[in-house]
Parts: structure tokens; sequence; C-alpha cells
């Protein structure tokens, strides 16, 4: 869409001119205007463009909204799906008007942001998701069962075939191959190997103090891939592979995933009732500024790997425009935008949550 009509110009050129014969320079005063109030004023709104970047593990549904939104309001949307390691990292140069992560940042963090761009940095749940143990196994297809000393033990690197005893135990009637597990990890700072690896540390003590939780971990095993999109990959066109990715990564490939044995001792597949169930567990203890973890949780239905994903916003916003346009956004992503979560494989936000994202949306002002 041009700035301005070249037709309207025209038309309004005719009219004056018919009106005001010989008066030149109010022809030429009126377009000017007309020129300029059309450059700077009818959409100037609709020309901004937002930068963003971080977390793969939602990128199929931020995707989505940037461009359902775009299509409502012109407003751009330029988001680098890099992992949330790299968009922190950016929200503390200040290099992006927002982040995405599904690690909420830590104290430093904070505190890195509060020093080097003079403001407090908001985390804004948008969607619930769950981590899945995808595979590649020949003559294996939907039907796994993992527990997690288990899924601890495979990613430890001590057990290395498929048909070992224990799986087999577990697993009985699965013609499982004598062939060596291969492994496949994320090689960036990921939000998604945060969620995996702090459900490890919840569930293992030899993870615990071996490897531990983090965006990024020193992995005893296995090749790395960047982005669930990597690890996706690798999974696909590697047999006898195993790997952690974002569910809908693993829909969206056709690859399966393992039911997981959860905290109540049940086997769970993650479906949308199974992590909101998993959630819920956790509304009655969720803190003030919403960083919360949600793995292994209580409750004989919840999908022990599930998490929230956050948008990092800036308290304070340099950009008048720029901080109309995220808070529009917002609002609209957390009504309008979830309608969107169950087909993209993600589950939308208790009700508790949106209230409370209102309310630090509410606190967002420009310096």
């Amino acid at each position: 869409m041009e700035i301005l009509d070249r037709n309207i110009i025209l038309q309004n050129y005719v009219v004056i001119n018919k009106n005001n014969k010989g008066d030149t320079m109010k022809i030429k005063i009126y377009l000017f205007t007309l020129i300029v109030f059309g450059a700077f004023g009818f959409n100037s709104f609709a020309q901004l463009k937002l930068n963003g970047a971080g977390a793969t593990f939602p990128y199929v549904i931020y995707s989505k909204w940037f461009d359902e939104y775009h299509k409502k309001t012109g407003i751009e949307f330029n988001y680098q799906s890099i992992g949330s390691g790299g968009g922190i990292k950016q929200v503390i140069e200040g290099t992006v008007d927002f982040g995405a992560s599904d690690a909420p940042m830590t104290d430093e963090q904070i505190k890195q942001v509060k020093n080097k761009q003079k403001t407090d940095i908001l985390h804004i749940p948008t969607v619930l998701g769950a981590v899945v143990v995808t595979y590649n196994v020949k003559g294996i297809g939907k039907g796994l069962k993992l527990t997690p000393d288990i899924l601890a033990d495979i990613f430890l690197g001590k057990i290395k075939k498929w048909n070992d005893s224990r799986i087999k135990k577990i697993n009985s009637g699965m013609k499982l191959p004598d062939e060596p597990i291969f492994v496949a990890h994320r090689s960036d700072g990921s939000g998604t190997t945060n969620i995996f690896t702090g459900y490890l540390t919840k569930v293992s003590k030899t993870w615990a103090s071996k490897v531990g939780q983090g965006t990024s971990v020193r992995w005893p095993v296995g090749l790395g891939g960047k982005g669930n999109e990597g690890v996706t990959g690798i999974v696909k066109q590697t047999e006898g592979s195993v790997g952690y990715v974002e569910l809908a990564y693993a829909e969206k490939n056709k690859l399966p995933y393992a039911a997981l044995k959860n905290k109540a001792g049940n086997f769970v597949l993650p479906t949308f009732e199974a992590v909101s169930a998993a959630a819920a567990g956790f509304m009655k203890d969720i803190p003030e500024d919403l960083r919360v973890e949600i793995t292994d949780a209580d409750g004989k239905d919840s999908y022990p790997i599930s998490g929230f994903t956050w948008i990092l916003v800036y308290k304070n916003m340099k950009d008048k425009n720029k901080a109309k346009a995220i808070v529009d956004f917002l609002k609209w992503a957390l009504t309008d935008g979830e309608k969107y979560a169950q087909d993209l494989y993600y589950a939308p936000l208790p009700k508790e949550v949106v209230e409370l994202d209102k309310k630090k949306i509410a606190q967002i002002s420009i310096k």
C-alpha cells in the first residue's frame, strides 16, 4: 500500500485548480501539506517494525501471531529464532525491542539489563508447551514408554542400546532392536534445554551432580543441533536416534514421541490437557514476577516436561510508538491470539495467568 494514493492527490489537484485558477502558490502549499500529512500521519504506525529475538520453542505460534497481527495492523515483526540464550543476550545489550525465552532470566541477567538499559524487564508468559522425547528407531512407531531414571541414563550415556533390559521391561511386547542409541541435543543456548535439564535435575541425583540445569550444559554424550529445528533434523535423518524438542516440531515432522512416567506413576503423553494439568498444580505458588518452572508437577494427569514460554519486555521503553505497539500486540495475543494455540500444538494459558499478564502489561511505560 502506498503512503498516499496518487489518484487522491490528483483528484484534489484538479478540484483546487478549478476553484483557484491562477493561484499557483495555494495549490503548491495544499499539495505539499497533503503529501507530508499522508507520509507522516495516516500510516506512520502501520509502517512500524518491531525487532525481536530468542526462543525457537514458541516460533511456530509466534510466526503465526506476527503474520496475523501484521495483516490486522500493518505492523511488521522481525523475529530471529536464535534460541533463548541468544534472545536474553540481545535483551541485555538492548539490540532488540523484545526478547523471547523458555527459561526465565536469572537475577543476575535482570540486574545486567537494569545496569545497561536503565530499566526493569518484564516476563510475560504467552503459551504453554511440552518438551517431548522424540526418536527414530527401526521397527518402533508410537508407543515407547520411558521412566525418569531411564531417560536420565540414556542422556548420561549409561544406557547405550535400544534393547537394554530396563527399556524392554517397561515396553513388553515391543520388538526393540539390538542397535546403539544415538543422542541428539541442542548446541545453542536454549530454553528448551533449560526445561529438559531442569526436569532431569529434579528426577536424577546423578544428573544433578554431574550435569545440572541450564540453557547450555556440558553434555556427556551425543551430537548437538542448533534450535529445535536442528535437533529435529538430526533425529529425522539418523536411525537409532533420540532427542528432545518442542511438541510442534515432532508433530510437524511426523516423528513419534515417548509416553513419560510422571510423578504420580502414570505414563502420560503430551496432550493439551496434560500440559494444562501440570500448570494447574503451580498456580497457587506462582511468583509475582511470573518466573515459574512447572516440570515434574504433581497430579495423576500431568505431563512431566511442560513449561511456560515468555516474551521479555522492557518496562520503560524509549520509543512511544513501539511501546504502544507492543502493548497492543500483547493484549491481542492473550485474547485473539490464544485461539491459534491448540492447532499449533501449544496449550493456551490458564485464565489466572492471563489476568496476571494483563497487570504486567499495564506497567509498560515510556522513558
